[in-house]
């Protein structure tokens, strides 16, 4: 059985687990306190381009969003995402059952339009009764997608400049960050992401991590006492020296981009299969998601040694999957998938 369902399905990248075992029997201070962390921190900041970044490794993403939105808000107020952004619609009310309500706007091509925001905050800020209503107080985007589509550099900019208008915090949600750099015709850079977002995190749960992501918090205001809330959150690792060696091993000779290259290039392979097959495209994806629409049939046929993920049924008998690659992802196994695709 090949399994296309997510990209978390294996451990860690053999680098990873080489380092961790190497250092296995150090002593080192624990919460992040330690060398490797200090190391991983300034080579995030170096890449990003940020040295006034705070640097800070939660382990997991759930974990980070909810630390990150309830660190920036205060208890009237909510955050901005699509409908279909991952707070929205795949954390089990986490950002609600910490107090604060997920504000939607409808996704276009799964981004957030500025106009959409500019508009949102006019209204509720025009209103003269407002202290009614929840109050816009952070701006949640993920770069990919949900459906793996990829914000400009110019649609980053045009949300950021909403957000300077009315005086809120830009978040963007990393989790595949490593896929959204890699992939083809991107304009986007780290150091675009640390100018224009006052915090986001560099994803290595799904990106050939055991587990984990570092928060980069740009803005001052953001920075203070925020280790209380990740350890409040559930986000703090009392071994933490883990995180920062991971960390330390994704960034240090291009491994992060190799890695999101190599999904990307595997996810494009499957593309190109379904397409010259004929089957629907439901979202156009650059990136190691691939979105398809397979006739119930057929999908019955692959399943029998492919796993994917169902995202919903447009009708009676055809189903929307999604396909997904990862840096573990071999060649084999998409050839396999390939020629099962082409046998159909």
């Amino acid at each position: 059985m090949f399994r296309f369902e997510c990209d978390y399905c294996e451990g860690a990248h053999p680098l990873i687990l080489q380092a961790l075992a190497k250092t296995n029997l150090e002593q080192t201070p624990g919460y992040g306190l330690d060398p490797y962390c200090a190391r991983a921190a300034a080579r995030i900041r170096q890449i990003c381009e940020a040295p006034k970044a705070d640097v800070h490794f939660l382990v997991g993403g759930t974990q980070a969003n909810t630390t990150v939105i309830a660190a920036a808000l205060r208890p009237w107020q909510g955050a901005v995402a699509v409908s279909e952004g991952h707070i929205a619609v795949h954390e089990t009310g986490a950002i609600e059952a910490a107090g604060h309500k997920v504000l939607t706007l409808p996704p276009h091509n799964g981004k957030m339009d500025a106009q959409d925001l500019r508009a949102l905050c006019k209204a509720h800020f025009d209103d003269s009764s407002r202290e009614h209503t929840v109050q816009p107080g952070i701006v949640y985007i993920s770069h990919p997608t949900e459906t793996g589509t990829l914000y400009t550099l110019h649609e980053l900019e045009a949300l950021r400049a909403v957000c300077d208008t009315y005086g809120l915090p830009l978040f963007l949600d990393g989790a595949r960050l490593a896929y959204g750099l890699a992939a083809e015709g991107t304009d986007l850079t780290l150091g675009n992401l640390a100018r224009l977002c006052d915090v986001f995190y560099i994803g290595g749960t799904k990106a050939g991590a055991l587990f984990g992501e570092a928060v980069v918090i740009t803005n001052d205001s953001l920075k203070k006492d925020f280790r209380y809330n990740i350890k409040q959150r559930g986000g703090m690792l009392a071994k933490g020296r883990l995180l920062g060696i991971q960390f330390d091993t994704l960034l240090r000779n291009s491994l992060y981009l190799q890695i999101g290259q190599h999904a990307d290039r595997l996810a494009l392979q499957i593309r190109r299969t379904c397409l010259e097959k004929g089957l629907p495209m439901a979202v156009d994806s650059p990136t190691n998601q691939q979105f398809f629409v397979f006739p119930d049939t057929a999908l019955a046929k692959l399943e029998q040694n492919f796993t994917f993920s169902p995202i919903c049924k447009p009708d009676a008998s055809h189903t929307e999957v999604r396909i997904c690659t990862s840096w573990a992802s071999t060649d084999t196994a998409v050839n396999a998938l390939c020629s099962a695709i082409s046998a159909l």
